[in-house]
């Protein structure tokens, strides 16, 4: 496993067919990493979200220097922030105002995940954690996504209510609310399966030239059953254990259909749509 910061390189200009098909192959799998590696880093922060933190940063900077009026004006401030939003439809529930990527790659065939889940075993009997700690934490093929969001549904009403208690003079109370409003961030890490994201996208270009290169749409298919089977034995998995076998059974029908020279249309619009779906499913979502 390494961080995904290296290329693959291909060199040389001479190279025969077999390897050409090869570097395609390589290709759409890089690409399925990168794509969604993009998307997450183009999701779009909460610009207000971010002020009205700010401001709620510097209201509680405010109150420590005995400046209440000025805590005042920017709490006020981070309202009004955040009534743009609440007046927006369908306002989200959580504002993210930070968003760190961590992309890892599990690199090993699958017969060294099996040989790892074995060694792990091994290491638990003989109650040799951080030995298990370290296989099990080098078994894993990841885009992990944390973002840092204010729940709308409670953070305007604890500035409201800091507001309140200066007006009263009651200064300790509105810092430890401010304080509490602050320490109410929510942090969600969403976890994306590479190789679920790889066999994906394979399948997508497979269907887009089944009707004319076979070998290659082969190629993509073969590579797609490979990915299934390493998500698989690496645990993402949705409600269903039964899937991968379903999606599998449903790739080597496809193929049959293809070294038989029949149509295939129908057959990889049923995968693609039960493929998109477990993939969605398998992608976790833990708020803390």
């Amino acid at each position: 496993m390494k961080k995904l910061l290296s290329s693959f390189v291909v060199a040389g200009l001479l190279m025969t067919n077999s390897f050409a098909t090869d570097v395609k192959t390589e290709n759409i799998k890089k690409e399925s990493i990168e794509n969604a590696k993009n998307k997450a880093h183009n999701k779009k922060l909460v610009t207000e979200a971010i002020r009205a933190l700010q401001y709620t940063q510097d209201a509680y900077i405010y109150l420590n220097a005995k400046k209440t009026d000025k805590a005042i004006q920017s709490l006020k401030k981070a309202i009004g922030e955040l009534t743009v939003i609440l007046n927006k439809p369908n306002a989200p529930y959580l504002l993210p105002v930070n968003i760190t990527i961590e992309a890892n790659e599990y690199l090993g065939s699958i017969k060294n995940i099996s040989k790892q889940i074995t060694d792990a075993k091994i290491a638990l009997a003989k109650h040799q954690l951080p030995i298990t700690r370290t296989i099990l934490n080098s078994l894993k093929s990841e885009i992990d996504i944390k973002s840092i969001n204010i729940p709308l549904a409670t953070y305007p009403d604890a500035i409201k209510l800091a507001i309140r208690y200066i007006n009263k003079n009651k200064i300790k109370e509105a810092k430890d609310v401010i304080a509490m409003a602050l320490n109410t961030l929510v942090t969600t890490d969403t976890i994306i399966p590479i190789p679920l994201l790889k066999a994906n996208d394979l399948v997508l270009e497979a269907s887009k030239i089944s009707n004319k290169d076979k070998k290659q749409t082969l190629n993509y298919l073969n590579e797609a059953k490979k990915q299934l089977k390493i998500a698989e034995l690496l645990g993402y998995t949705s409600s269903s254990d039964t899937t991968y076998k379903m999606l599998k059974e449903n790739i080597e029908n496809i193929e049959n259909k293809l070294n038989h020279n029949k149509n295939t249309n129908n057959l990889f619009n049923d995968l693609k749509s039960k493929l998109k779906e477990f993939k969605e499913k398998a992608t976790s979502i833990i708020a803390k």
